[in-house]
């Protein structure tokens, strides 16, 4: 009855009447659109011999009704991203099984040198002007896209006077309405000073009280073991655009992203049933989770020199992070840093925060050089990108290897039509990274190990070890190459290989030094270690890894139709992967492959249907004999097939109403030589939104999960193997207006 009364309130704004904007979009294949983030230059879609999704500012509006999670978004609109985790973190989420480099208008905000993974769902999509997703390894804008690129960019300034924005929104819970409740607003203003600078500002808060699954249980604030949960945050955004045109061909643009969050959890997590939920005897002492993070540009470009369109950005990024405190708890929490008290071994000091500064300059220049050739083209450039990160306890001592790189890189990139229907493209970047390791002191640890006792683990310390650093040096070409064919009117071939070049997260190496047994000691005798002990990091380095990606499809639209279907396969001979109940990080050789499917049906102007389906997973050499000989770990293939759904239709008197079906395979796969597997259940869930004008602006209301499934969200579960459910049935009811 409940589900029955909540659809009756959706239809029932169907009644409302006036004049309203036609949101009937769905995820399609614009080959006549440009992309800048694939080449860094712009051109025409169809010429790119990869798989590029574009997510419009009408998608991203129509998104906002039912959600302002980014990570929701991209899981519904781009085959092949993972299912979303439900949290302020992205741990686990991954593209095609790698790692997504994210992009604020063409700046990386990630953090490469210790991969944290608390970025994507922390950007405000109020300030989106669109999304551009490109598939496969790239090391076109340095290290870190082993799985893809993502450019969030933000909105542009509009000429003459101020356009204001206004969206506010109230979400909530069905289980618990009044405990559930997370009010969100922002305000955007674009505009032009005549004959002067102009401007796009974006001002957001998002606030969060509790959350809870399908049967009306409390998730935990940190499920996911210190990423962060769903519940009682803050978070607050600016996004700032100024630019001048100095003349018909130069301008000058200068950018800020602001990102501060905090995070209060009331109570610890109990990881030691058969879920993760909230420990209510045990209430949260540690500090609040922190964010507080700003990104600067500043770019000057001039499309007329004698070399061509000429673009030079510099930027700057401080990033600050604060983690969830959280104790020990076998199986899922096993290493923690040791307080010397074996009845209570979690320190304080178990809670940490990431400072990481990083700048760079890049420099792109797009050269004609149809003199050569008819149409031939030459994207070249070079970047620097400097970079320092260190992660402390909360006593202040590291907790790894304070460390600095230094990155050089020269690219160039050959476009060239041959004849009217086929476009290849081929380039080569050549990248150089000065590492810098300081020693550190690797904290005391208290941990644990399978036994056949009655506690079913053995308890012992890992002594604080000294582990020396050093200087080291890393290089290496990546190459890329392929090509567009036009098959038949409107119909694209594309096929192409390219390579991302990145460092492991070497942070999460160096923090893991001397975690094993031959450098443990009995509780009794926590210092049994020889006076000196030491590890050197060259002993434990990662190898710098090489991604080759093999992308083919066909992509277009004939008449109502427009779609894409497309496979791919990534493979790499020293893939990073985490296994949770160890603790440990490894590298080995692994290929992951899949398919990836978009659809769009404009039925009428009034009805459109869309579809987009990616199925992947992966094997790797756990014995490194060279042998694919294993599935990946849920940590990279965490449901192997997902898939949405959508219907928009569009009524006379300007209501809209759209409804999404989104589903996701279970997995069952075996990980390891002797036959390890952790289950992950299917789910499929339903979500349900209507838009209505109202006093010029739009009313809308939604509800997400709208059966209320109690359901595995498979990503969250896969960090420490441990069940955490997904979000129940949430409501949103909100009005946007622009002046």
């Amino acid at each position: 009855m409940r589900t029955i009364r909540l659809v009756a309130i959706l239809g029932a704004g169907t009644a409302l009447a006036g004049p309203a904007r036609a949101e009937t979009a769905a995820p399609v294949v614009a080959l006549d659109e440009i992309s800048v983030t694939a080449t860094r230059a712009p051109r025409r879609i169809e010429d790119v011999p990869q798989s590029v999704q574009v997510v419009d500012r009408d998608q991203i509006r129509q998104q906002l009704a039912l959600t302002s999670s980014p990570s929701a978004v991209l899981s519904k609109l781009v085959p092949g991203f993972s299912v979303p985790n439900g949290t302020i973190s992205s741990a686990s989420e991954s593209f095609r099984g790698r790692n997504l480099l994210v992009l604020i208008d063409g700046v990386p905000v990630n953090t490469p040198l210790r991969d944290v993974s608390r970025i994507l769902n922390l950007i405000d999509l109020n300030s989106v002007e669109r999304i551009e997703v490109v598939a496969g390894a790239s090391s076109l804008y340095s290290a870190g896209a082993t799985g893809g690129t993502v450019n969030f960019i933000t909105r542009r300034p509009t000429d003459g006077a101020p356009v204001v924005t206004v969206n506010t929104a109230i979400r909530t819970f069905t289980a618990d309405p009044v405990h559930g409740v997370a009010p969100e607003t922002s305000i955007s203003v674009t505009g032009k000073v005549p004959d002067g600078v102009d401007y796009a500002f974006t001002g957001s808060g998002r606030f969060a009280t509790r959350t809870f699954d399908g049967k009306g249980r409390e998730l935990p604030s940190d499920g996911q073991l210190g990423q962060g949960g769903a519940d009682r945050f803050q978070l607050g955004n600016i996004n700032l655009r100024l630019g001048y045109d100095l003349d018909l061909t130069k301008r000058v643009e200068f950018g800020l992203t602001q990102i501060l969050l905090n995070q209060d959890p009331r109570y610890l997590t109990d990881y030691s049933g058969s879920f993760a939920r909230p420990d209510y005897a045990r209430s949260y002492i540690g500090l609040p989770v922190a964010e507080d993070t700003r990104s600067l540009y500043l770019r000057y470009t001039d499309r007329d020199t004698p070399l061509g369109s000429f673009s030079i950005l510099g930027f700057y990024n401080d990033i600050n992070k604060r983690f969830n405190y959280s104790q020990f708890a076998y199986p899922a929490n096993p290493f923690v840093t040791y307080s010397f008290i074996p009845t209570a071994p979690t320190s304080l000091a178990n809670q940490t925060a990431l400072a990481t500064e990083r700048g760079g300059i890049n420099l792109t220049l797009d050269t004609d050089l149809s003199a050569l050739l008819p149409g031939l083209k030459l994207t070249w450039g070079s970047d620097i990108i400097s970079e320092s990160t260190r992660q402390r306890a909360r006593d202040g001592s590291d907790v790894f290897t304070p460390l600095q790189q230094n990155s050089y890189a020269g690219f160039a990139l050959l476009q060239l039509p041959i004849g009217e229907r086929l476009t290849v493209r081929a380039g080569m970047r050549y990248e150089h990274f000065d590492l810098d390791v300081a020693g550190f002191t690797r904290p005391t640890t208290f941990a644990a190990s399978a036994a056949r006792n009655a506690l079913g683990y053995s308890t012992f310390v890992l002594p604080a070890l000294n582990v020396t650093g050093g200087t080291f040096s890393y290089s290496a070409p990546t190459f890329n190459a392929g090509a567009t064919f036009n098959l038949l009117p409107g119909i694209d071939l594309y096929g192409g290989f390219s390579q991302g070049y990145a460092l492991a997260d070497i942070g999460a190496f160096t923090r893991r030094a001397g975690l094993s047994l031959a450098y443990a000691c009995p509780i009794t005798r926590p210092f049994c270690l020889p006076a000196g002990t030491t590890i050197a990091y060259s002993s434990i380095a990662p190898q710098a890894q090489i991604v080759n990606s093999y992308d083919f499809g066909v992509r277009g639209r004939s008449g109502i139709f427009s779609g894409s279907l497309g496979g791919f396969v990534s493979t790499s001979d020293d893939g990073t992967t985490f296994d949770p109940l160890t603790n440990k990080l490894s590298q080995q050789k692994e290929m992951i492959y899949g398919v990836e499917f978009t659809g769009n049906a404009q039925v009428t102007e009034q009805l459109n249907l869309g579809t987009v389906l990616g199925y992947r997973e992966g094997r790797y050499d756990t014995n490194k004999d060279g042998r694919l000989d294993s599935y990946l770990p849920n940590n990279r293939i965490g449901a192997p097939f997902h898939g949405t759904l959508s219907g928009t239709y569009l009524f006379a008197n300007g209501v809209s109403l759209r409804v999404e079906g989104e589903g996701f395979s279970g997995r069952d796969a075996r990980i390891d030589l002797i036959g390890t597997r952790f289950r992950l259940k299917d789910a499929f869930t339903v979500n349900a939104a209507v838009g209505a004008p109202l006093a010029g602006g739009e009313l809308y209301a939604s509800v997400d999960n709208l059966f209320d499934r109690a359901y595995w969200n498979p990503t969250a579960t896969s960090v420490r193997n441990l069940t955490v459910f997904g979000l129940g049935r949430t409501v949103t009811v909100g009005y946007r207006r622009t002046f």
